[in-house]
């Protein structure tokens, strides 16, 4: 069995981060080991008077204790981090766990629709991009893209050949392979498009686009996609998994007269995600 560790924040209640990862990835039998960065009574979105507990002096010491015992991991996946302290940590979690046949994996969870969120600024972008440049796969969207880089957000006014030039700047940041989450090149459209600077190859995949929004969908992408990667699947075939799975979530969402309105209702699309494995 592969083992997974992800870092991230964990929310007692909310679809979102470890809450998401850690079921997506045991479904598609792959051990997951959790780094949590802090844990919160809820997400942020759409809740207020949340508890907060930053457990960013946890980390090294966990750091050190798996380095003693030996621990290996065969990917390293990292979702919203909230602050320098915790970037520059998991860059030396990265330097001291990643190599090899590690996979490194990064969702630089932190801006969407164009803006950052509460409390990120750009020289935070910048950090994060250094982090990605340490990664193999990275998986930001447009707007995380554009301030990683520090170019200007161009919305819904791009196309393929843009699409396809910021995934290659995306890689002169370091990682291998960028994947671009939420594209849409028609109305009707959305997916995903990866680069691999290596082979100098696309991939890509797309599925219906449904006139709704929910919290948490980049997290279900995000945690299907490397779940995919670590059960033997190129690029391409990773990605069909991910965006499928995304909008079957969705989809049972939709269908559900009670469904939270903070999260999608993975939980209903697990069985079609593991089918999509072959089991």
């Amino acid at each position: 069995m592969k083992r997974i560790v992800s870092i991230q924040d964990i929310s007692c209640l909310g679809k979102c981060s470890l809450t998401v990862a850690l079921p997506i990835i045991s479904a598609m039998g792959v051990e997951t080991c959790v780094v949590p960065t802090a844990v919160l009574s809820t997400h942020t979105g759409g809740f207020s008077g949340f508890t907060f507990h930053d457990l960013t002096q946890e980390i090294q010491p966990i750091s050190d204790h798996w380095q003693k015992e030996g621990i290996a991991f065969d990917a390293i996946y990292t979702g919203y981090l909230g602050s320098f302290e915790q970037i520059q940590l998991v860059g030396q979690f990265f330097d001291r766990f990643g190599g090899g046949d590690t996979l490194v994996y990064a969702d630089p969870a932190m801006a969407d629709n164009g803006v950052l969120y509460t409390g990120f600024t750009p020289e935070f972008a910048r950090e994060m991009g250094k982090l990605c440049g340490k990664a193999d796969v990275i998986v930001p969207n447009l707007t995380e893209a554009a301030f990683m880089l520090g170019e200007e957000y161009v919305g819904e006014e791009y196309d393929e050949a843009y699409v396809h030039g910021l995934l290659r700047r995306l890689t002169g940041l370091g990682c291998r392979t960028a994947i671009l989450t939420g594209i849409s090149y028609q109305p009707d459209q959305i997916g995903a498009v990866a680069y691999d600077a290596q082979t100098d190859t696309f991939a890509s995949y797309f599925n219906e686009k449904l006139p709704v929004r929910f919290h948490g969908t980049g997290d279900v992408f995000a945690s299907a996609c490397v779940g995919a990667l670590m059960n033997d699947q190129d690029l391409t075939g990773a990605l069909k998994i991910a965006v499928d799975y995304t909008l079957e979530s969705i989809r049972a969402t939709m269908a559900d007269p009670k469904a939270n309105w903070y999260g999608v209702n993975f939980e209903t699309a697990i069985p079609m995600l593991v089918h999509s494995l072959g089991r």
